[in-house]
């Protein structure tokens, strides 16, 4: 079992930086590829980053490559969203997810298992 606490989100200008943390429980969080999806009024959820049990490979949609970066610290059981030059399209609700052990990294939200509750990005312009 693995739960999710997304932290970090708040309200910030256009062009300003936040940064998401997701802390982990459970011994099997450094065996689990880890993604960020976002979901705005509206919409429906999209794919935001992932990556890798070891962290060595990462993907990022394409709305945010260059501006977003993903990251993790398997000691302290924790995935982080670097959030750079945002815009006012980015203003959702970000949630982190968490594969089953052992599986690669994912751009689909359907193979992740396990979901945090959601932290608030607002974006002003």
């Amino acid at each position: 079992q693995v739960q999710l606490v997304e932290s970090g989100g708040g309200l910030v200008q256009a062009g300003g930086s936040l940064r998401l943390s997701c802390a982990a429980s459970g011994r099997t969080f450094s065996y689990a590829a880890m993604g960020w999806f976002r979901q705005a009024p509206g919409k429906e959820r999209e794919f935001v980053a992932a990556i890798s049990r070891d962290g060595d490979n990462t993907y990022a949609a394409d709305s945010v490559k260059g501006r977003f970066t993903i990251s993790r610290d398997n000691a302290r059981n924790t995935v982080y969203l670097q959030m750079n030059s945002l815009k006012p399209e980015d203003t959702a609700v970000y949630y982190c997810a968490a594969r089953s052990e052992y599986y690669r990294i994912s751009y689909y939200d359907y193979e992740y298992r396990y979901w945090g509750q959601g932290t608030q990005v607002t974006v002003s312009s």
